[in-house]
């Protein structure tokens, strides 16, 4: 599966398309957990103190934020396209 980064975390990260190891039938969050071991500077950015992803972090599958369906336990399918950015904002 492949991560799609963007803005600050696209940095932390080093790349803005980070590849994780997680087949069809895994769970957004076994994708974010598999992100967050291969790239640990993103962790304080993505989870709160709890280990809960915070509030201004988007988390999409397929361009669909998860939050309006089962959160991190949607389950993945091989040609899914997982995207993770913070708050955009502009003038």
């Amino acid at each position: 599966m492949e991560w799609k980064l963007f803005a600050d975390l696209a940095e932390r990260a080093g790349d803005r398309r980070v590849s994780v190891d997680v087949g069809p039938g895994s769970t957004v969050g076994d994708a974010l957990d598999a992100l967050l071991a291969a790239h640990p500077a993103l962790r304080e950015r993505v989870l709160d103190d709890d280990g809960d992803v915070r509030d201004h972090i988007n988390v999409l599958v397929n361009g669909q934020n998860v939050w309006t369906g089962d959160g991190l336990a949607t389950e993945l399918d091989a040609d899914d396209e997982l995207a993770l950015f913070p708050p955009v904002s502009g003038g």
